[in-house]
C-alpha cells in the first residue's frame, strides 16, 4: 500500500507540472491561476514528504541528529544540484535571453529575492526559479526544526509557521510593498509548505485531517473558483489586496485534502486513473519538466522558421511543441543523468543500519528520500514493503 500511496503522489506531481505547462504555453498572456495552483501543490507535497521522511527517521531507534542532517543535505544536493546547475551553465554559455547578469543570484538560490527587489520578471527565462529558491530555503531550515526541536513541539511549531505566514498577508497594506514581494518573499509560501508538514505530523501520530477540513474543503474550493472566475481584479488597491489574499488562502485546505487522499491511497476508478503509467512517468520526471520548460520554449521560438506550427504565440501549437520537447529532454535527463546520480543516495542513509541488519539485508532503516519536485521515491516503509515483496516472489 505504501508503494501505491507514493505512486499516487507521483500522479499529483504530474498534474501540478501540467498546470504549469498550460499556464506558460497555452493560457492567454502566459499566465493562469492554474499555474499558481500547480506550484502551491508542489509546495504542499514538499512539506508533507520531507517532514514525513524526517519524522520517520527520527523515530528509529538508531537515530542520531548529526548524521541524519548530513545525509539529508547530501541527498538533496545529489538530487537537485546537478540538473539545476547544468541549466545555469547552459544559460551562461549561451547568454540565452541575456540572462547571465542574474546568474549569481540564481546560483545562490536567491531568485525569489532577485525578482522581488526589482518587481519585474526580468530575465523571464529563469523566472520559474523563484519557486525552486523557496524550496531550497525550506530544505535548509526545516530539517533543523524537525530533527533538533523537541519532538512534541514540532507540530506546534508547524502551526505557528502557518499562522505567521497567514499574518504576512497583511504586510502589503501596511508597507505598500510592490506586488511581487507579496508573492515571492519566503513567508508568502511557508503556509503551503507548513500545511503539508502539518499533515505529515498528524499522520505520524495516527491522526487524519481534522473534521472541518474533511467536510469544508469542497466549499473552500468552490469559493476560490467563484472569486477567480466571477470577480475581476478591482482597481481599488485595498480591494485588490483582499482578493489576492483570499486567492492565496482558500486553496490551501483543498490542496492538503487532495494530498491526504492520495497519500492514503485512492481506490476505485479514480485510484486506477492516478496509477496510470503515463501519469506516473510524468510525475517521476516532473522536476526536469519544471526546470527545463522555459529553456525549451525559448529555443522553440527561435526555431519557428523550421516548425510548421505556431510556437511564437500562446496557443495549441506552442503547447504541443514546447511540451513535447520539454518532456523529451526531461526524460533523457532523468535516464542518463539524474537517475544514476539518484542511486548514489543509498550510500547516505538517514539512519545507519545495525550490523545484524546489514548482514541479513533487512530494511529496518531509512535510506530513500521522498523527493517533492523531482518526482520522489518511496520512503523507508515503502522500501521495506518492496523488499518483502521481492522475498515473497
Amino acid at each position: 500500500m505504501a508503494v501505491a500511496r507514493d505512486n499516487q503522489l507521483d500522479a499529483l506531481r504530474a498534474i501540478a507540472v501540467t498546470m504549469v505547462l498550460y499556464s506558460h504555453f497555452l493560457a492567454p498572456n502566459g499566465s493562469s491561476f492554474w499555474g499558481h495552483i500547480g506550484v502551491r501543490l508542489f509546495f504542499v507535497l514538499s512539506g508533507f514528504l520531507i517532514t514525513r521522511l524526517l519524522l520517520e527517521a527520527r523515530a528509529a531507534a538508531e537515530f542520531k541528529a548529526g548524521p541524519a542532517l548530513s545525509s539529508f543535505y547530501i541527498r538533496r544536493a545529489l538530487r537537485i544540484f546537478p540538473p539545476y546547475f547544468a541549466v545555469l551553465g547552459f544559460v551562461w554559455l549561451t547568454d540565452l535571453e541575456q540572462s547571465s547578469g542574474s546568474l549569481v543570484w540564481h546560483a545562490l538560490y536567491l531568485s525569489n529575492f532577485w525578482y522581488a527587489l526589482r518587481n519585474e520578471w526580468t530575465p523571464w527565462l529563469l523566472c520559474h526559479f523563484w519557486s525552486l529558491s523557496i524550496e531550497e530555503q525550506f530544505y535548509i531550515a526545516w530539517p533543523l526544526v524537525v530533527l533538533l526541536a523537541p519532538r512534541r513541539r514540532v507540530e506546534a511549531i508547524t502551526i505557528g509557521v502557518i499562522l505567521l505566514s497567514l499574518a504576512y498577508r497583511f504586510y502589503w497594506p501596511i508597507t505598500a510593498t510592490p506586488a511581487l514581494a507579496r508573492d515571492l518573499l519566503p513567508p508568502a509560501s511557508m503556509d503551503a509548505l507548513a500545511f503539508g508538514a502539518l499533515l505529515a505530523c498528524r499522520r505520524t501520530r495516527g491522526a487524519g485531517l481534522p473534521q472541518w477540513m474533511r467536510l469544508g474543503w469542497p466549499a473552500l474550493a468552490a469559493v476560490f473558483l467563484a472569486i477567480e472566475w466571477l470577480i475581476p481584479a478591482p482597481a481599488d488597491p485595498m480591494l485588490e489586496w483582499a482578493r489576492w489574499a483570499l486567492l492565496q488562502i482558500l486553496p490551501l485546505v483543498p490542496l492538503v485534502a487532495v494530498v491526504a487522499a492520495c497519500s492514503a491511497g485512492l481506490g476505485g476508478v479514480l485510484g486506477r486513473v492516478f496509477e496510470l503509467p503515463p501519469l506516473l512517468s510524468l510525475g517521476r520526471i516532473s522536476y526536469g519538466v519544471y526546470l527545463y520548460h522555459p529553456i525549451l520554449l525559448s529555443l522553440a521560438v527561435k526555431s519557428q522558421p523550421w516548425i510548421p506550427l505556431n510556437v511564437s504565440e500562446q496557443g495549441p501549437g506552442r503547447f504541443l511543441v514546447a511540451s513535447a520537447a520539454t518532456i523529451a529532454v526531461a526524460s533523457i535527463s532523468w535516464t542518463a543523468f539524474e537517475k544514476p546520480l539518484n542511486g548514489v543516495k543509498r550510500r547516505f542513509p538517514y539512519v545507519a543500519r545495525r550490523r545484524s541488519q546489514a548482514r541479513s539485508g533487512d530494511a529496518g532503516w531509512l535510506g530513500r528520500a521522498a523527493d517533492a519536485y523531482p518526482g520522489g521515491s518511496p520512503d523507508g516503509r515503502a522500501a521495506l514493503e518492496l523488499r518483502r515483496t521481492d522475498a515473497q516472489r
